[in-house]
């Protein structure tokens, strides 16, 4: 072989990949949506669980801390469906009646829980100050268009909802929308143990800053979105913002298409 054909097989092979590298990187996202889609079809499967055992969706935070006022448990609502999640082993290992961080929870807290998980998400590790990471958060209600006072979405602070009160209708309420920190590391609070994992949207899907929780992935062109229903929708990021507002409220009768 001549160092021409040599050169000119290198360039169709450097061509070859030059193609099919960004189609197999589109494939393996993919992938990746097509997982975190289905862990919100568990949670939303959980929450029903939830629904039908104790006649309401349960309540976003239970006991919220304001200031330094460590006397309150600030549990999440992702603690409290472990068992319709096939996690009663880590359920059996929480004390409920106890803070989240509380040395009681210190070892069920501590269980990473692929459920909890985007697959798009890469960090060093798998754990928030030694407490499984949730890239999934409630939605508290919104302000993208108007004041969140008094709170307008499906998971309220020490109030459950039953399906009676979500008024705009289950399949147009986003109850839970992907929030998987910036640039992947994780908020303090993206723990699923932790009250804090609610939030209201306040700006349009994949531009809050670094500072605010809200619905964002590492998915390019959106964010995952779990419906009341148990349904999951990519709400991209040309979304229009009333729309969106709309979507993370529970009786607001918004426009929700």
């Amino acid at each position: 072989m001549t160092l021409v054909e040599l050169l000119v097989v290198v360039a169709i092979v450097a061509a070859l990949a030059a193609l099919l590298l960004p189609a197999a990187q589109a494939a393996r996202e993919s992938a990746r949506r097509t997982t975190c889609a289905n862990n919100l079809r568990h949670v939303g499967c959980a929450l029903h669980g939830h629904l039908i055992a104790r006649r309401s969706f349960p309540a976003g935070c239970v006991e919220w801390r304001v200031g330094s006022d460590r006397s309150k448990r600030q549990l999440a609502w992702s603690a409290f469906v472990l068992p319709w999640l096939e996690e009663q082993a880590v359920a059996e290992r929480l004390d409920l009646t106890k803070a989240f961080d509380d040395p009681a929870n210190a070892d069920g807290a501590a269980a990473v829980l692929p459920v909890f998980r985007c697959p798009s998400v890469a960090r060093p590790t798998a754990t928030v100050s030694g407490r499984g990471v949730c890239d999934y958060g409630g939605i508290y209600g919104e302000r993208l268009v108007s004041p969140n006072s008094p709170p307008k979405g499906a998971f309220l602070i020490d109030r459950p909802l039953g399906a009676r009160e979500i008024t705009d209708g289950l399949s147009k309420t986003v109850f839970v929308g992907e929030d998987c920190g910036f640039e992947g590391r994780g908020f303090a609070d993206g723990q699923w143990i932790n009250g804090r994992n609610i939030f209201d949207q306040a700006y349009p899907i994949n531009t809050a800053p670094a500072f605010e929780n809200d619905m964002r992935s590492r998915h390019p062109g959106g964010a995952m979105a779990l419906l009341g229903d148990g349904a999951t929708r990519f709400l991209e990021v040309s979304l229009d913002r009333a729309v969106l507002a709309g979507l993370c409220t529970r009786a607001g009768g918004d426009r929700t298409d």
